[in-house]
């Protein structure tokens, strides 16, 4: 550490800081440019919906993504109206609706590039409004409707996103710090983690294939301001806590670093090791947020570790102002200290209600749904979905997007006459020549994005499992395979994921039976988390169901950052058990030396994931607030009470087979009755 720490080394520190990091964060704002928003990002990779996406990109019918264009009036179009329907898609063949009340369109779109798809797209929205009679709505939806709109959701408010957060994390330091220099230093490097960051993804994705998407990015910007807050505000403690027994903050800091360290390190691996376990997800918007989460929380070990201790030595000890820490001044520990008092008083008594507590919030999900169909999408529906809507109304609700069965030649009459039996099916048509295959437009009589479209697809699957080689693809056929594909991931990330934190658990811990206490924790926790936020998106926000999205980040996420707090709290607990040889004077030293900064963590990260409701998608929206909930309730609930109570409860036991202080067990050397440091704020 003293490289790190040295009286002249931490200039040269910052030097090197300098000359490499900000080149790196200077690419930054060009990682929109890299973004892969289009369809095949958010489907299966392996999925049959896919296979006949990718059949008929292949084929001589090019690469056309249709875009449809609904013209409606109540009471029936005028002529003057069908003037307009031909003046603004020039060259096409507007189909009329059987009530006389509209005109659709279908205009291909070249789909070999997404900025293409995008712009023109975005022309012909504003080129079909132009010199329209009054009276008359028009809207542009079908499958490249679909794609700008779900671009836009990530775009739009990308910028948005990251403002909320910076400014969050700068409120909540300095609210935390009370004082106008110390929130500096860590809003600096955290700041300068999310630039590093998203330019080593930039650089990452042109020149190694990393891919990255909105989904990915806008998850990488509130990962990055939470997690290197909480290790900001760990170090920090440290730090506070070896300026009470040294004058020499030198000393202080390598000190506090290798106090720190171990949490901080066994954290960022836990998390880089837990969203890494993404990479085995079928869905391709799942897999690829591993890496980029991974290389968020590998940029911010980095600054939290070697730059944030070099940026406080540089601010020195008046960085504190007004509560400067001196050497020998005995510090309260607040409210934690009498917490932890009151835990020890009957811990079992404490730790069975809180369980029973958490099971009763698991309740409501004995009612919940999953799966968010894509109508539902959206917290308010953007253009595809009210042409959607409009196409519905006045044609067969699945014509704007038919379902595409490619099946041999030679059994093209046979399947057609299949699909027609199928009930659920509108009509059914040649389609011509996909390669080797024969393609064939199935018009559903539901909207392509309804729950009832999809059962159309599933009877439709099953009715053709006789005709050798068929397959069934399009718009509600890629929902079905996304909604399976998502159940596939959840069953095997999430016993992934506890593996993964188990086992870093127990070599930090160096035990068995704290680990799997811990581990089940975590369960029960999340298990809470989901049932109160059913609770809130069903009965208080009016979502039909919980997206298989947010149930599967949502876990990945809470319990990865939830083991920050596991490490936090049982890592100083072992080393204050180790020191002293106590094991109840270590779990309440450890709760009272670690409180205010579980508290402080806890609250900035539940509120940069929060950040993430601004997204106007269903999914999003419930990812932030199911890790904001879980976060909150790890941090006053379960950290801070449940952990302590079981440890207290079980004794020295928890710590089986190598009780602390043992060889190997524990840290030794330091004593444990020289003063700490203040919890924020506090003199």
């Amino acid at each position: 550490m003293r490289w790190i720490t040295g009286r002249r080394t931490k200039y040269l520190i910052l030097l090197l800081w300098a000359a490499l990091a900000l080149p790196l964060a200077s690419h930054a704002s060009e990682i929109d440019e890299v973004m892969r928003n289009d369809l095949t990002q958010f489907t299966p990779a392996a999925a049959e919906s896919s296979r006949v996406r990718d059949l008929v990109a292949r084929s001589s019918r090019g690469r056309d993504l249709p875009a449809v264009v609904v013209f409606a009036r109540d009471g029936g179009l005028t002529p003057a109206d069908r003037a307009a329907v031909d003046a603004a898609v020039p060259g096409a063949e507007p189909v009329p609706s059987a009530d006389g009340a509209a005109a659709m369109v279908v205009v291909p779109i070249d789909a070999a590039s997404e900025d293409v798809v995008y712009q023109r797209v975005k022309d012909l929205r504003q080129r079909v409004r132009e010199g329209l009679p009054a009276g008359l709505t028009v809207a542009v939806t079908g499958p490249a409707g679909g794609y700008v709109d779900g671009a836009d959701a990530f775009v739009e408010a990308d910028l948005t996103l990251l403002l909320v957060t910076v400014g969050v994390v700068a409120v909540f330091l300095i609210v935390i710090y009370r004082g106008p220099l110390l929130w500096l230093p860590p809003f600096v490097a955290v700041v300068l983690s999310a630039g590093m960051s998203q330019g080593a993804v930039t650089l990452l994705a042109r020149h190694a294939g990393l891919v990255v998407n909105g989904m990915s990015s806008g998850v990488l910007t509130a990962l990055v301001f939470g997690a290197g807050t909480d290790y900001a505000l760990l170090l920090i403690a440290r730090y506070r806590e070896e300026l009470h027994r040294t004058e020499d903050r030198h000393e202080a800091m390598a000190a506090a670093l290798r106090g720190a360290l171990p949490a901080v390190t066994a954290s960022a691996v836990t998390v880089a090791a837990g969203v890494l376990c993404l990479l085995v997800a079928d869905m391709r918007s799942s897999a690829s947020l591993g890496p980029v989460a991974a290389v968020g929380v590998l940029c911010t070990f980095l600054t939290v570790t070697m730059l944030l201790p070099v940026l406080l030595l540089v601010c020195g000890r008046g960085a504190f102002w007004p509560f400067i820490p001196r050497p020998g001044r005995r510090i309260r520990h607040g409210v934690w200290e009498g917490v932890g008092r009151r835990v020890a008083r009957r811990p079992r008594a404490v730790w069975l209600v809180t369980v029973a507590v958490l099971a009763a919030l698991c309740l409501p999900l004995t009612g919940a749904e999953a799966g968010i169909p894509g109508s539902d999408a959206y917290t308010a529906p953007p253009e595809s979905i009210t042409g959607q809507r409009l196409v519905s109304a006045h044609f067969p609700a699945g014509a704007s997007a038919p379902a595409e069965v490619l099946v041999r030649p030679a059994d093209r009459g046979r399947a057609a006459a299949v699909a027609a039996g199928v009930t659920g099916v509108a009509a059914v048509r040649q389609d011509g020549a996909v390669g080797d295959l024969a393609g064939l437009r199935v018009t559903l009589a539901d909207p392509p994005e309804s729950a009832a479209a999809e059962r159309t697809v599933e009877r439709l699957r099953a009715a053709l499992g006789g005709v050798p080689g068929a397959l069934v693809g399009g718009q509600t056929a890629t929902a079905v395979d996304t909604a399976a594909a998502q159940r596939h991931d959840l069953l095997l990330v999430v016993p992934l994921v506890l593996l993964v934190t188990l086992a870093v658990l127990v070599a930090l811990l160096r035990s068995l039976v704290a680990p799997l206490l811990l581990t089940a924790t975590v369960v029960l926790s999340f298990g809470a988390v989901l049932g109160l936020g059913w609770t809130v998106f069903h009965h208080l926000l009016g979502f039909p169901a919980l997206g298989y999205d947010a149930i599967l980040l949502g876990f990945v996420f809470l319990v990865a950052l939830g083991v920050d707090y596991n490490i936090f709290l049982t890592g100083r607990i072992r080393e204050e058990t180790a020191v002293g040889g106590d094991h109840r004077r270590g779990v309440l030293r450890g709760l009272s030396l670690t409180g205010s900064v579980i508290t402080g963590a806890g609250l900035i990260l539940a509120a940069t994931f929060s950040a993430l409701t601004i997204l106007p998608l269903v999914w999003a929206v419930q990812f932030g607030v199911l890790v904001a909930l879980g976060v909150l309730l790890d941090t006053f609930a379960v950290r801070s009470v449940l952990v302590p109570a079981l440890l207290l409860d079980l004794g020295p036991h928890s710590w089986w087979p190598v009780r602390p202080g043992a060889r190997g067990g524990g840290v030794a050397g330091r004593r444990t009755d020289e003063a700490v440091g203040p919890v924020p704020g506090r003199r």
